[in-house]
């Protein structure tokens, strides 16, 4: 990691059905191999399984699950003195972001539905509803959290 520069950031340029620059990220993490038309087909099938199953925007509802899931606060390691504490701290939105998208998918990879497109779409259709385990990880991060708020002045 360079001392000098940070990384810029690259431009992502949103998706060609919804043109919906975050779907474009989630479709991204998705992808494996460099497979993005496989990808594509996985997410786009997962949104369509969605809106038949709740008949309502898919969009909408992907946004839902995403903020559903997204922490706000997590724990980061911080070594006082010889002893490491877990100190809470907020998140940046950025990350926040990304942190919902790979809880998502990893918690869909997780799920024992036959096809991936099935497994996504019951993952989204849950965080929307505020269940499933991607939201049961941001329930148990915000714990964590709460239950270190003591070491909070460590804060950096």
């Amino acid at each position: 990691m360079s001392r000098r520069h940070s990384a810029e950031k690259r431009q992502v340029n949103p998706d060609p059905k919804f043109n919906d620059i975050v779907l474009t990220k989630f479709m991204n993490a998705v992808m494996e191999q460099g497979k993005k038309s496989v990808a594509e087909r996985i997410v786009y099938g997962a949104l369509e399984k969605m809106e038949a199953k709740a008949k309502s925007d898919p969009i909408q509802m992907f946004h839902d699950a995403l903020n559903n899931v997204s922490p706000a606060v997590e724990v980061r390691s911080r070594r006082v003195g010889g002893a490491t504490y877990q100190v809470p701290v907020e998140v940046r939105t950025e990350r926040r972001q990304a942190l919902a998208i790979r809880w998502i998918i990893a918690a869909a990879r997780g799920r024992n539905e036959n096809t991936m497109v099935d497994r996504l779409s019951s993952e989204l259709f849950d965080a929307a509803n505020n269940r499933g385990s991607a939201v049961k990880k941001r329930e148990d991060t915000h714990k964590m959290a709460d239950a270190n708020r003591a070491f909070s002045h460590y804060r950096w």
